[in-house]
């Protein structure tokens, strides 16, 4: 790796790496060929974290919205993600899978990983949205309020991905200029980062360049 040299980098980066269909389209491919060649890219990126010392990386796998599309396509992001965390587990990493896992959408290869899972040495807190639903994620912190009449303070806590610590940058790949419900508590304070090319296009300098930009905002959380 080349000798990159920050004067801040984030704790925590979240991942949206849109663009898989619109580029399997773009090479006349099936759209639901595109989920597979995510997979390459993504282990790039891991593995760049790990160089740089980040702390924290989320991708975003699928949402339970994205279930609602055709069978094949369903299948074929079900399966890249399932081959992700298969890849994943030959690494240095402390991997925990967050989604609604009581749905029949929620590959069940995916259960043992819902608790954080150590892998090798550990190391990088890596975290993987699956049927991931922001609804769902606040749901569980409402419903322990209501048993606990716990404080507002208290609720960060009890949402679903209570293991998930705050987003300091989310990078999206695909240009398209939204969160589609990326983690809402963890990410109020992020900086948003979008990068035109579609995800299996991925540079590491895209994700340099992300890094550049970030490093020059102004972190206030606020204050």
């Amino acid at each position: 790796m080349k000798n990159y040299i920050f004067s801040r980098l984030p704790k925590h980066v979240g991942i949206i790496p849109d663009g898989n269909r619109r580029w399997a389209e773009r090479e006349g491919r099936g759209k639901e060929e595109g989920y597979q060649f995510g997979l390459t890219p993504g282990l790039e990126l891991f593995k760049l974290c790990c160089e740089l010392g980040i702390e924290e990386l989320t991708f975003y796998g699928f949402t339970h919205d994205n279930t609602k599309r055709p069978a094949v396509q369903k299948r074929a992001f079900q399966k890249a993600c399932i081959d992700a965390v298969h890849m994943l587990k030959e690494y240095d990493a402390a991997l925990l899978v967050v989604g609604n896992y009581t749905s029949p959408s929620f590959p069940k290869e995916l259960l043992p990983f819902t608790s954080r899972k150590t892998f090798g040495k550990g190391g990088i807190r890596v975290n993987f949205l699956v049927n991931y639903d922001w609804q769902w994620d606040l749901f569980q912190a409402s419903q322990s309020q209501l048993a606990s009449g716990g404080s507002s303070r208290q609720f960060a806590s009890s949402i679903a991905s209570y293991d998930v610590s705050r987003v300091d940058l989310i990078v999206r790949w695909g240009g398209r200029r939204r969160l589609s419900g990326f983690l809402p508590v963890q990410s109020v304070y992020a900086d948003f980062y979008i990068i035109d090319d579609y995800w299996p296009d991925f540079k590491p300098d895209h994700f340099i360049e992300a890094l550049r930009w970030y490093e020059k905002q102004d972190i206030t959380l606020g204050g």
